[in-house]
């Protein structure tokens, strides 16, 4: 199960270089936030397709329900019930407001990875 894969790990190193990017360059609402929450989890599939070997559609359906989970812990202002609000990296991290913005990103995130693996025949 636990194996280290070299191919998703260096497209997780460029998703990663890629998100840091938009995070200090772009000024850009629309790349920022929507851009940037499609390639978060295509992001968090490849690091963790880079150390377990495990059914793409299970590991695609996990990162897609740890997001959606993400996102209803902002619903619920879980940042603020946690005592984290004052914190930067935090709110960076589990960030700050829902959106269903967010979701669909998530959702187009999700898919991207889907038809990206079968056009690399991984499917």
């Amino acid at each position: 199960m636990f194996q280290f894969n070299s191919r998703y790990f260096l497209t997780f190193l460029l998703l990663f270089s890629s998100e840091v990017c938009i995070a200090v360059f772009s000024k850009n609402h629309f790349i920022r936030y929507f851009i940037g929450d499609v390639l978060v989890v295509a992001l968090l599939y490849c690091f963790i397709r880079s150390f377990i070997e495990n059914s793409i559609y299970k590991t695609i359906i996990a990162v897609l329900a740890f997001s959606f989970l993400i996102e209803a812990l902002q619903y619920i202002n879980f940042i603020e019930y946690i005592g984290l609000k004052k914190y930067q990296l935090a709110k960076l991290i589990l960030g700050t407001t829902f959106s269903w913005g967010d979701m669909l990103a998530y959702t187009i995130g999700a898919l991207f990875i889907l038809i990206s693996e079968k056009l690399f025949k991984n499917i």
